[in-house]
């Protein structure tokens, strides 16, 4: 079982209690404020608690044994979870994101804290050469994320994403294994 372990959280693997409660911040919590900002350009399609279940197993890990998603526990509440996945495994292309879903731990540090551990963590238990994030330029709060992660933008797409009736940029960032070793591994 992988726990990372930091100051405001730890990253683990998912239980089926966490499961559960997963399920109830993606489609059964009313105000969804997370959806808000993760993705909302991207519709969701509607699962029963069996098939969200059964999504845990698929491709449950992305290389090895490394999961592609950790929950993120602050004490011993889950809040969110940290995650990746392929664009193009031929050419060793991984995404990575993070979604906080109890938005009081929101503008904490958690979200930090917890990507910088799971960069970390993909980099130190994969031989990867990069590590990617996509967002749009709405998020602020993902951009500082990713960029505390010491990931730098590498593309803008104009006006690519419409949230709420207005065109936003679409936002590509990464952080090369080299340049994440001179920052975090010293």
């Amino acid at each position: 079982m992988i726990e990372l372990v930091g100051d405001k959280i730890t990253l683990t693997e998912a239980t089926t209690r966490h499961i559960d409660e997963l399920y109830y911040w993606k489609f059964e919590e009313k105000e969804q404020a997370a959806k808000k900002w993760n993705g909302p350009y991207i519709p969701e399609l509607e699962m029963t608690m069996d098939e969200y279940r059964e999504s845990w197993e698929m491709n449950y890990f992305i290389t090895g044994q490394v999961p592609n998603t950790l929950v993120i526990l602050a004490g011993n509440k889950l809040i969110g979870t940290v995650g990746s996945y392929w664009i193009d495994k031929h050419t060793d292309w991984l995404e990575t994101g993070i979604v906080i879903y109890d938005k009081r731990y929101w503008n904490g540090g958690y979200g930090t804290e917890a990507y910088k551990r799971w960069i970390s963590y993909l980099f130190q238990a994969t031989d990867i050469h990069r590590l990617g994030m996509s967002t749009w330029s709405g998020n602020s709060r993902m951009i500082k994320v990713a960029e505390k992660a010491g990931m730098k933008e590498e593309a803008r797409i104009r006006q690519a994403r419409m949230v709420d009736g207005t065109h936003y940029d679409a936002i590509k960032m990464g952080i090369l294994r080299i340049e994440w070793e001179s920052l975090f591994r010293s």
